[in-house]
């Protein structure tokens, strides 16, 4: 029996294989984009695109002439200022790829041996400042830098305690008006002058210290600790998001977590093939 003509419908194994990992990898870019943009004003815009994009097909099967023009012209400013529009979470997408954190893992091994004193300083530090209802802005540097911002403060150089951090933040003290900055897990600069969020959909009785926490991190992957001088309460700022309401133990377990080191790919692919270590043993 001639079975030819099912040659166009039976595939090869090559070409299922092929076509899953070309599905596969469009999946993830989608969903890597969409886990960046995730509660900045950018979904709120995809939204919008996505309804419009909705009303041009209907237009297009209604034959709509005039608005069907009217809609053709719209796509062509879109196209021109969407970039600028966009253009928060499009860095924030170039930088993660730069530093190879768009497509690989993060370990917890390496930075609970290099951070974890830190940590447990900081979140003491800011137990006592949120009892106190003293005022803090602490930001932690991780891979992208944020040099014009330090420039604005004051050199400490300094090592990570509890005790140093609470009286940076003493009212009326020189320093106290700004941000600390954490960076190679020592206080480099203390008073600095951050970027404030410019986002609508912020919680209107946020102030100043927390709009520039969040503002750090929209410009860079740096984490921004920051305690409420009204209320006292612990807050977390992270990619343009907001987690408030920590307590000591939260907040030293989600900075743990967040500043475990990324691995590359093929540290990543020796650790699980093989079963190695992904650093190189210190000397």
């Amino acid at each position: 029996m001639d079975l030819s003509f099912l040659s166009g419908v039976i595939a090869s194994p090559w070409d299922i294989i092929r076509t899953l990992l070309d599905i596969a990898i469009v999946a993830y870019v989608f969903y890597r984009i969409l886990r960046v943009i995730s509660g900045t004003r950018a979904e709120q815009l995809l939204k919008g695109l996505v309804l419009l994009l909705g009303f041009s097909v209907i237009i297009s099967y209604l034959n709509l002439s005039m608005v069907k023009w009217l809609m053709e012209k719209l796509w062509i400013i879109f196209a021109i200022t969407l970039p600028i529009v966009f253009q928060p979470e499009l860095r924030r997408i170039l930088e993660q790829i730069g530093r190879g954190s768009f497509f690989t893992t993060r370990k917890m091994a390496a930075s609970l041996n290099n951070s974890e004193h830190m940590v447990r300083q900081l979140s003491a530090a800011a137990a006592v400042l949120s009892r106190n209802q003293v005022g803090a802005l602490i930001v932690i540097t991780r891979e992208t830098g944020i040099g014009e911002y330090m420039e604005s403060g004051i050199d400490l150089d300094a090592q990570v305690s509890a005790p140093l951090l609470i009286n940076i933040f003493v009212p009326n003290t020189p320093l106290h008006d700004g941000a600390v900055i954490i960076s190679n897990l020592r206080i480099e600069k203390a008073a600095c002058f951050l970027p404030l969020s410019d986002n609508p959909y912020l919680d209107p009785e946020l102030g100043t210290r927390h709009r520039a926490g969040i503002g750090i991190t929209e410009v860079s992957d740096a984490i921004a600790v920051i305690v409420s001088e009204e209320t006292g309460a612990i807050s977390l700022a992270k990619e343009g998001k907001l987690q408030r309401h920590l307590d000591e133990l939260s907040l030293r377990e989600t900075l743990l977590e967040d500043l475990a080191e990324r691995e590359d790919w093929r540290s990543s692919l020796k650790r699980r093939w093989f079963g190695e270590a992904s650093s190189e043993p210190e000397p």
